[in-house]
């Protein structure tokens, strides 16, 4: 099935008001997240980082659609919808500056983000099936992006979600690449969401652009895995940067496979238009809520700029509860390398905040 919302008037869409303008916020926070990201990694701030420009619409709505708690298994690219379910954006910068933990204290039940390629898919059922022991009324949320279901892990997550009834929802949001690869040279499936047949759930296609209607499918598909059936759904969006900070698009994207405007269209500015036709923003509104998203990623820059450097050390601190000797030693050999690198830092505690740096985003449905 394939879903378009913003082709109706919003009272028609079961959304109020207040919360279309919620996701218009978070939408804009993200993508100034996201432009601040980028150019702190080109000026060395952080090593690496993954653009998720033009996946706003399908994080955003899809984090709409929860209930307090589902759990939420992000990826690496999954910075808005993280935002959105309340990570502050101090702690996902301080994620990409090398600090193990997150210290922060949102109630919300988020994985940290998996690097690996499909490797949070058998996570993700796996909290799910204990959920389902647990007799808990919460499902799982797991977004991974086209590439992945290229990996076994795909396959088996799957596969073990459709035999043992896991209350799992399979997010793919189909950028059409996975890096130089499009997805046309990854399978010969038509769909990426009629993969679902072959392991007994159902599948799922939306317009990924569009916040609305990635809310109402993925809303939908919570509701279904809550009663024991799993869904696949794959959101048609589109990458508009690079893979990540390390890659080109230029080199391989000459000879792309053309997408209809719809999908190469920008989500942020598609939203807004709508929202403005029906009557909600303005121009002045719109500014007025870009430069708030701008002030809150200012004081998340700010809050994690305030925290101290990870020791060497740390490196060796989150594998194992009891170090193995060889892993020891090393540790012992790499401190005294670093030449005392390895005390204790602070607490960054004090430099992230509940509320997602600043901007609350509450419930208002």
């Amino acid at each position: 099935m394939y879903r378009v919302i913003d082709e109706r008037d919003l009272d028609e869409t079961g959304v109020s008001a207040d919360a279309a303008l919620a996701i218009y916020r978070e939408m804009v926070r993200a993508r100034r997240f996201d432009e601040r990201a980028l150019a702190l990694q080109r000026r060395g701030w952080m090593s690496g980082y993954p653009p998720f420009r033009g996946q706003e619409a399908t994080q955003v709505g899809a984090v709409r659609a929860m209930a307090g708690d589902d759990w939420l298994v992000p990826t690496y690219r999954s910075n808005a919808a993280q935002i959105a379910r309340g990570v502050p954006m101090s702690d996902l910068l301080l994620f990409r500056r090398g600090h193990a933990e997150f210290r922060s204290n949102h109630d919300r039940p988020v994985f940290p983000q998996a690097v690996p390629i499909a490797t949070q898919l058998p996570h993700a059922v796996g909290v799910g099936m204990a959920a389902d022991y647990r007799d808990d009324d919460n499902a799982v949320l797991c977004l991974f992006g086209d590439g992945a279901t290229s990996e076994g892990d795909f396959h088996e997550a799957v596969n073990f979600a459709g035999v043992f009834d896991a209350p799992v929802v399979f997010l793919c949001e189909n950028n059409g690449w996975a890096i130089s690869m499009p997805a046309e040279r990854q399978t010969a499936s038509p769909t990426i969401a009629e993969k679902a047949d072959a392991y007994g759930i159902d599948g799922e296609r939306v317009d990924g652009n569009d916040p609305l209607a990635v809310r109402d499918v993925v809303a939908a598909a919570l509701e279904q895995a809550r009663a024991g059936e799993p869904v696949l759904v794959e959101s048609l969006t589109y990458r508009q940067g690079a893979h990540t900070t390390s890659d080109d698009p230029s080199r391989y994207r000459e000879d792309a496979p053309e997408f209809p405007e719809w999908r190469t269209a920008d989500p942020v500015e598609r939203y807004e238009a709508y929202l403005i036709e029906q009557g909600l923003l303005d121009a002045e509104t719109c500014e007025a809520i870009r430069a708030g998203a701008g002030d809150a990623v200012d004081r998340a820059v700010g809050r994690a700029e305030a925290v101290s450097d990870p020791s060497a050390g740390e490196v060796f601190d989150h594998v194992y509860d009891t170090l193995p000797p060889e892993l020891e030693r090393q540790k012992r050999e790499l401190l005294t390398q670093t030449d005392g690198e390895g005390e204790a830092r602070p607490s960054s505690d004090g430099a992230t905040g509940t509320d997602g740096d600043g901007e609350t985003t509450a419930d208002e449905e």
